[in-house]
């Protein structure tokens, strides 16, 4: 059953706003996917099945504050994902430049679980939108905040054209293959050293995904 009513109006309108993109129509909420179409929901990744020896850098978009960070991504020409929510801040625009992905993570940074279908469906299409509107590719990877998710993200990912849905972790003693880190921009100068004294190579995410 499509939602309907004065909530899911103003919220509509309340993102497109966020998004300068205006309210000058009504339009109707997403409708629920029907039943059955849980079997098109993209994967949940927290590692990438690979033998290469290789890892991936993932960041929160605040790396992009810190110009020693954007001074290393350009040096050692390292490939990094960037996970963006909001409209960002920084120097995104440089590590695009230098070839770094802006991927999606929620247009108000919301905490998805509990929220419903129609909320979780505005929080990942709006952000979508943003980032092909500023950067001018769609992002096709999400990670959810804090890396929780429920059904509905699952299927509000689904219709807003995600690939799969991106988690990771903090790095641990040891490395493996296709492993997805959570880095800090702060610490990456020394867990580079790391990886490539453990025989691995930072690789871009996005080619293997």
């Amino acid at each position: 059953m499509t939602p309907r009513g004065p909530r899911a109006r103003l919220l509509g309108c309340a993102l497109a706003a966020v998004l300068l993109t205006g309210c000058a129509r009504e339009a109707a909420p997403p409708p629920r996917p029907a039943a059955g179409a849980e079997a098109a929901v993209p994967p949940v990744v927290s590692r990438v099945p690979t033998r290469d020896k290789v890892v991936f850098l993932a960041y929160e978009d605040g790396a992009g504050r810190d110009p020693r960070f954007v001074g290393l991504v350009r040096d050692r020409r390292l490939p990094v994902s960037l996970f963006l929510a909001g409209p960002g801040v920084g120097r995104l625009g440089e590590l695009t430049a230098l070839g770094a992905r802006v991927q999606n993570r929620t247009l108000t940074h919301a905490l998805l679980p509990g929220l419903g279908y129609v909320e979780q469906h505005a929080e990942i299409c709006g952000q979508r939108d943003r980032v092909e509107a500023r950067f001018g590719a769609a992002p096709r990877l999400f990670h959810p905040p804090r890396g929780a998710y429920d059904a509905n993200t699952l299927q509000a990912a689904a219709e807003c054209g995600v690939d799969a849905i991106v988690l990771w972790r903090e790095p641990a003693e040891r490395l493996r293959p296709g492993d997805i880190l959570g880095a800090r921009a702060e610490t990456t100068p020394a867990l580079v050293r790391r990886i490539e004294a453990e025989g691995y190579e930072v690789a871009a995410l996005e080619d293997y995904l």
